[in-house]
């Protein structure tokens, strides 16, 4: 999507240990028009999967997947990182490991939201070595749904995340896929 290369050329700051930061648009700050036309995009790509509910990990996926929940006018069911008054019981749970925090987290989502007549298409903001959609794919089949698709804002290509929905044979959209980033800072896309 190169609306969406563009800002990551103009915006995107590579840090150290192949860690890019688009806090100005992604996941600090949100671009709300970029995130609608990642929305309409991922809407576009999945149209034919019959998409019941989206699925995400919160923070950082749940303003691209409610934008795609809004173009493809299902519901979107985040799983929660931390420990809530309200989310006690009946809950699926998977463990998480954040690369960026360098940090595990216990993802929750409600059994009340998710059911085996789902069909389930997966967003998040990145696609590195695979751990939140691993997570959620761990949800999806304790609670037996149907995941049609996983849709990644921004995937390196370079990390090994995508085998993991490669080797189960779900459709893999990913919206910007980095091949490298520099020494020098630079952005090099596929």
């Amino acid at each position: 999507m190169k609306l969406l290369e563009d800002k990551i050329k103009s915006e995107g700051i590579v840090l150290p240990n192949n860690v890019l930061k688009v806090d100005g648009f992604l996941n600090h700050q949100v671009d709300a028009q970029l995130m609608f036309e990642i929305g309409k995009e991922f809407g576009r790509l999945f149209k034919k999967q019959n998409v019941t509910k989206i699925l995400t990990v919160e923070s950082s996926g749940i303003a691209p997947a409610v934008m795609t929940g809004l173009a493809m006018d299902v519901p979107v069911v985040f799983a929660r990182k931390h420990k809530s008054l309200t989310l006690t019981d009946d809950l699926y749970t998977a463990s998480v490991y954040s690369y960026t925090k360098q940090t595990s987290n216990q993802i929750s989502i409600s059994k009340r939201f998710i059911d085996e007549k789902d069909r389930v298409l997966i967003i998040d903001d990145f696609l590195a070595n695979g751990q939140a959609v691993s997570g959620l794919l761990d949800i999806a089949d304790a609670a037996n749904i149907d995941v049609v698709g996983v849709g990644i804002v921004i995937e390196k290509t370079f990390q090994k995340g995508s085998q993991i929905i490669k080797d189960r044979d779900i459709q893999l959209e990913s919206l910007a896929r980095i091949k490298a980033l520099t020494d020098d800072g630079q952005v090099e896309f596929e």
